[in-house]
């Protein structure tokens, strides 16, 4: 067994993923900090969200689902005892978090994630050509980083924590459709091409104007907060002006990674500093 083989059976494949997981998850801990909260149970909660989002890659391979399957022998004893590994860790993490009976309302955003798990997978297996929206519909679960830190901090589940989880949301699910535009229009090379590829991103990106106006108008979200989606929305316009070039997909990767942070630097500042 190849040590790349054995890395594909055992290890996520959405490099993205982690970024969608750990951002968030960061961020929901800075704003809960920055209120004044405690940072004890952050680390069972980051280990429990690691060993869990690192467990589906081996189950999948293990039952068969991924696009790598374990072979009956050395692979299959491997994912085995990888799976057998990862949950002991997450269990013991999870125990940890809900010791004593605290945390209980982590609950209520775990049931919330699992749901979003679900339906992606059922989506997957029912629809091949649905991978966009599977993707976004995961990104629901692994954004759920963001109120959960926030709430083990804070030890508050209320209008901060749920608008956390919608912000990064709503910036998983721009990530997710412009990196999918870029890699499907990458042999767009005029501005008419390109908008043609990429009518259905121009109008999300429109409507997360639309939702971000009116959210803050209507004072569900605050005005300096929205300014962390700036960056992100004006990368997406002036993608259809300027001048076409290859494709580097690592490239775009660390890209978007530095967008990501961005976003979640800005978020923290514009909840808690700047409102």
């Amino acid at each position: 067994m190849s040590s790349n083989r054995r890395s594909l059976l055992v290890f996520p494949r959405e490099h993205g993923a982690w970024g969608l997981l750990l951002v968030p998850l960061v961020t929901g801990a800075a704003v809960g900090v920055w209120s004044g909260g405690q940072t004890l149970s952050l680390l069972p909660l980051t280990i429990a969200a690691l060993a869990l989002f690192w467990l589906r890659t081996p189950v999948e391979s293990w039952l068969g689902t991924a696009p790598m399957r374990a072979q009956p022998g050395a692979e299959l004893r491997l994912v085995q005892r990888t799976v057998a590994m990862l949950a002991a860790v997450s269990l013991l993490a999870l125990v940890w978090l809900f010791w004593d009976g605290r945390n209980r309302n982590l609950l209520w955003i775990g049931a919330g994630a699992a749901m979003a798990f679900l339906a992606q997978a059922l989506l997957r297996k029912a629809f091949r050509s649905a991978r966009i929206a599977a993707q976004m519909i995961g990104a629901a679960g692994l954004t759920s980083t963001a109120p959960a830190a926030y709430y083990v901090v804070t030890g508050h589940l209320g209008a901060t924590a749920w608008m956390l989880w919608i912000a990064t949301f709503l910036f998983a699910v721009n990530q997710i459709h412009f990196v999918q535009l870029r890699i499907h229009a990458a042999r767009a090379a005029t501005t008419a091409e390109k908008i043609s590829a990429g009518r259905g991103f121009l109008a999300g990106q429109l409507l997360l104007v639309i939702v971000i106006a009116l959210a803050c108008a209507l004072r569900a979200f605050p005005w300096s907060a929205a300014l962390a989606f700036l960056p992100l929305l004006y990368r997406g316009f002036a993608w259809f002006a300027h001048k076409s070039a290859p494709l580097a997909v690592s490239a775009l990767g660390w890209s978007e990674l530095c967008y990501a942070i961005g976003f979640g630097v800005l978020l923290v500042w514009g909840v808690r500093g700047g409102g």
